[in-house]
């Protein structure tokens, strides 16, 4: 399975985008916890929000809370990335992650400890007026 991220690109300080994490070949997501990370050069991953493999459970981290939505759409193998009200420390390299299982538990998956079987390329994003 190949995770590959599209969306990304240049957005003004308070505006929005919308990421979008895909298998490469359209194979199932719906088995996969999903979560995107984000990187700045010099500085360590940092895991910005998780869901479960039936959607139902979340996490973000406290730096996009209320600004960022993730949510999947398994009919179409795709999880999205809703960033609103960006702010410039939001500019980052954005990384698509999944692991599979039905009992994933995402606080723990976007804390970067536990190693995650599938990665995608990343999606630059960049905050400038």
């Amino acid at each position: 399975l190949q995770l590959v991220e599209s969306g990304g690109g240049l957005v003004q300080p308070g505006g929005s985008l919308r990421l979008t994490c895909a298998s490469s070949e359209s194979a199932s997501l719906d088995y996969l916890a999903i979560g995107w990370f984000r990187q700045v050069p010099g500085k360590e991953r940092e895991g910005v929000a998780c869901i479960n493999a039936e959607g139902r459970n979340t996490y973000y981290a406290d730096s996009v809370k209320g600004r960022f939505a993730i949510s999947r759409d398994d009919a179409k193998n795709v999880a999205y990335l809703e960033m609103n009200n960006v702010e410039p420390e939001d500019a980052a390299l954005y990384y698509c992650a999944a692991e599979p299982g039905r009992e994933i538990n995402v606080r723990l998956m976007c804390s970067g400890t536990a190693p995650l079987d599938y990665w995608g390329r990343g999606t630059q994003v960049t905050v400038s007026s």
